[in-house]
């Protein structure tokens, strides 16, 4: 039940993420994204400081941090609610989903631990063919996906 609980929380986050694909390529302007928006709508600092309740100074600080990556992502929400825009944010996994990802670590590690045997039982003169010692790391990584232990991410 707990394997079918976990498989269906991958499946959801794999669709919900699925719709930042479509935004991996974007890249952010040089400037920052608040710099951008509010020189494209003719938005002086002190304008955007108004809206903030903060200094004009205070603005041009706040794009600073954006530009260098300080910003929390409070300050992002609040800058968006300024420019009467929304904030969006998400992570997009490099393999194309969580589920790939997982199998991926899954295979990873299986490999780590049938190559350790593999080795202690060829140091005893008991070498295992390739066929068995792919058959093995198939099944220990069928294993790992199906427990998902917390060591995978060790």
């Amino acid at each position: 039940m707990e394997r079918l609980k976990q498989k269906l929380i991958i499946e959801q986050l794999d669709k919900k993420i699925d719709k930042f694909k479509t935004l991996e390529n974007i890249e952010t302007p040089s400037e920052g994204w608040t710099c951008s928006i509010r020189t494209a709508v003719r938005m002086s600092l002190r304008q955007l400081g108004q809206r903030l309740n903060i200094s004009a100074q205070g603005a041009k600080t706040i794009e600073k941090r954006e530009k260098d990556g300080s910003l929390t992502l409070k300050g992002l929400i609040e800058i968006g609610k300024a420019l009467d825009m929304k904030f969006v944010y998400g992570f997009i996994p490099k393999t194309g989903s969580i589920e790939k990802m997982v199998q991926n670590k899954a295979t990873e590690v299986a490999n780590e631990i049938v190559l350790r045997t593999s080795k202690s039982m060829s140091l005893e003169d008991q070498e295992v063919s390739d066929d068995r010692l792919k058959q093995a790391i198939k099944d220990r990584t069928d294993e790992i996906l199906y427990k998902m232990p917390r060591y995978l991410w060790d």
